[in-house]
């Protein structure tokens, strides 16, 4: 019996110290993006189903905190309209929700791979391997959950692989107010989305990820009719508006644990 208390009592010991590392790596990685002016965000783990359906009414989305204030680093005019956005992760999938504060709901394009930068669109752009920074993936969503995705094997300077398509890609989308009717004021849309980690497995180095990894991540938003702009999670610097900058993409580090606001 005293060996089995003895056995115990270690098992709990060594989970609290390895819970203490995990917490000081994403201590000290927030440290080292804070000191290169990178912005950092922790993805924590989802236990609980999530329901791709534009909603965001899981326990889990509530727990997660959000990325930020989205930046103007383009501004020219208009009113600076805010985006929300929290990041998620189990076994299978990345999730990303957008809340996209908008007045003047807009999007035309259906197809796949068309140009639904042109309409009211949110992008996650990320290189899922730290050792490969410039070869990356972007998907770009508009708000009736038309997407666009590319794969950048040699970088941005280079064409794009336009063999590659995302597969089993999941996006639902909400709004409240009216889809192109810019005569009156809408108020905000929403999207949701879930990408499959297998979408990643020929760059990044494990898929899911273990706890502790690091990727290199941005979310943007642009797009519309009217008051059209450029923002994003991780602030551009080039003179012109430009997402495809690897160099300016945030780090995001997954967490194999829930959000400790859902355990309140």
């Amino acid at each position: 019996m005293k060996q089995l208390k003895n056995f115990q009592y270690k098992k709990i010991l060594n989970a609290a110290l390895l819970s203490l590392l995990v917490i000081l790596f994403i201590l000290f990685s927030s440290l080292t993006a804070f000191a290169r002016s990178q912005l950092f965000y922790t993805i924590f783990y989802i236990s609980t189903p999530i329901i791709i359906d534009g909603k965001l009414d899981e326990p889990g989305w509530t727990a997660a905190p959000d990325v930020g204030k989205f930046k103007f680093p383009w501004w020219n005019s208009g009113k600076q309209e805010q985006t929300v956005s929290k990041l998620l992760w189990d076994n299978d999938n990345l999730y990303v929700s957008f809340i996209v504060e908008d007045a003047h709901i807009w999007a035309e394009q259906t197809q796949r791979d068309s140009a639904v930068y042109e309409d009211d669109c949110v992008e996650v752009f990320t290189a899922p391997n730290v050792d490969k920074p410039q070869v990356y993936f972007n998907i770009e969503m508009n708000v009736r959950g038309a997407f666009l995705d590319q794969f950048h094997p040699q970088g941005p300077v280079r064409p794009f692989t336009s063999a590659w398509n995302g597969e089993g890609i999941k996006i639902a989308t909400s709004i409240v107010g009216t889809l192109n009717n810019d005569s009156d004021t809408d108020k905000y849309w929403i999207l949701e989305a879930a990408i499959p980690f297998s979408n990643f497995a020929k760059v990044a180095k494990n898929t899911p990820p273990k706890s502790g990894e690091i990727w290199h991540l941005n979310l943007n938003r642009l797009g519309g009719k009217t008051n059209p702009q450029h923002s994003q999670w991780s602030s551009g610097q080039t003179p012109d508006p430009q997402f495809h900058v690897p160099e300016d993409f945030g780090r995001v580090v997954f967490l194999r644990m829930e959000s400790p606001f859902w355990q309140r």
